[in-house]
């Protein structure tokens, strides 16, 4: 990282705006970019809606305080209404109930277009300060043309991956808008995914940038519901318990959720789970929560061998503490960097987006987890056999403990990478060098 004096020296005509795409990995993500960037004294604007602002500063993994750095800006945006959780007990119907919620985010992050230009235009006339928001962010860097490089079968298709026609088509936008692009921020490190690092490289410039959680990571007060959380786990013998969490963007039925149940009973292994619906693309709704439903007497009978939890928990603190074995996992980006910097290997799930390739990265080519199922057989219900065996498979088995070895040794290297002089810092200093030169 650069020090004090060459921080002091960064230009202040330069301003980095951050627009996030309304679901909270996204919003963690550019917030956690957004605490690094501006630890070089440049100033941060983060833009978004009021509600979406709200909700991402009061999850924030940093103390408040210090978000006084960013200056964010709340839009205002016409929200759709909210979809409600599917009350069906079919996967089909309820994938198409999660695409049509995955088109809703996507509806609303393009209203930020209009605001966005206002504003630009406003500040640049204002304060002459020159805005950089032409880089490209994405989360990984590996892609579905790299089975030439690492041969696998059956790569998910875009259509597979991305149900709704209205999120393809926004993509296919972004696609045709990357000529005008000065290079792909990825947050990623070469203690990952090297080979693909290299690749792109020889095509065009980019910077791995990640893994940001490590870069932004502040000593803060343990949250009532944390600390709760964190007593048990010590009380638990060192890598037996398991993780459970899905993310934010998506929503079980009631028979998934006795499937899981019943697969994590079968399997013997301890666990935290943390069931909850998927986050309203507008969190101001004034309809209630739906809360998930379990079998009954699950929680009676899981009493000292497994938690369930129904509130926002902060996630890295779990996956670093040393009684986490495995993480059940939708295989969302940040919970995969998060999950194999602290050394634990992923019982992979994916739902849509990314998550299929992310899995595929995770379980074919760096060898540090189990897949619960595989992405042919996404249509149909996870079984509380799949999960059963999944889960003892990833806990309780000379394998697992191959792959849990093999994470171990790679979250040291993410590690080291973002220490002194190590690649991620270097990746720093060579983006912030590009864009104030």
């Amino acid at each position: 990282m650069a020090t004090l004096h060459e921080k002091q020296c960064l230009s202040s005509s330069i301003a980095v705006v951050m627009v996030p795409y309304p679901a909270q990995s996204h919003m963690n993500l550019l917030l956690q970019f957004s605490h690094v960037v501006s630890s070089y004294d440049i100033p941060v604007h983060y833009v978004g809606s009021a509600v979406h602002n709200s909700q991402v500063k009061s999850r924030a993994s940093n103390p408040l305080h210090h978000l006084t750095k960013i200056h964010f800006h709340d839009f205002p945006v016409s929200l759709s209404p909210d979809i409600s959780p599917p009350n069906t007990t079919t996967t089909s119907s309820k994938t198409n109930c999660n695409s049509e919620h995955q088109a809703r985010r996507t509806e609303v992050s393009t209203h930020l277009h209009e605001p966005f230009r206002m504003s630009f235009l406003y500040q640049t006339q204002k304060l002459s300060i020159s805005v950089f928001a032409g880089l490209a962010f994405r989360r990984g860097a590996f892609e579905p043309r790299d089975n030439n490089i690492i041969p696998i079968n059956d790569l998910p298709s875009v259509e597979s991956c991305f149900p709704s026609a209205v999120v393809r088509n926004f993509i296919a936008s972004q696609v045709r808008l990357s000529h005008f692009k000065a290079g792909e921020l990825h947050n990623t490190c070469r203690a990952i995914e090297g080979t693909f690092i290299d690749q792109i490289l020889s095509e065009r410039k980019m910077w791995a940038v990640g893994p940001l959680h490590l870069m932004t990571t502040n000593k803060e007060l343990v949250k009532d519901q944390d600390k709760w959380l964190l007593e048990w786990l010590d009380q638990q013998e060192p890598k037996s318990v398991l993780y459970i969490s899905f993310g934010t963007i998506f929503t079980f039925s009631d028979e998934d959720i006795k499937e899981i149940a019943l697969g994590l009973e079968q399997s013997g292994v301890k666990f935290i789970w943390v069931l909850r619906d998927a986050d309203k693309v507008n969190s101001l709704s004034n309809e209630e929560a739906r809360r998930p439903h379990l079998p009954d007497g699950f929680e009676k009978r899981m009493r000292g061998m497994g938690l369930v939890v129904r509130e926002w928990v902060a996630q890295v603190k779990i996956l670093a503490h040393t009684s986490i074995g495995g993480f059940m996992s939708h295989c969302g980006w940040n919970s995969c960097m998060e999950s194999i910097s602290m050394g634990v290997p992923i019982a992979a799930c994916p739902m849509q987006s990314d998550q299929p390739m992310n899995a595929l990265l995770i379980t074919e080519v760096l060898k540090v987890g189990v897949a619960v199922r595989e992405w042919r057989q996404r249509d149909e219900l996870v079984t509380s056999s799949m999960i059963s065996e999944a889960v003892r498979k990833l806990m309780a088995s000379d394998e697992g403990e191959g792959m849990r070895k093999t994470a171990a040794e790679m979250g040291e290297k993410v590690k080291r990478s973002v220490a002194e002089g190590g690649d991620c810092c270097l990746e720093w200093d060579s983006f912030i060098a590009h864009i104030t030169r």
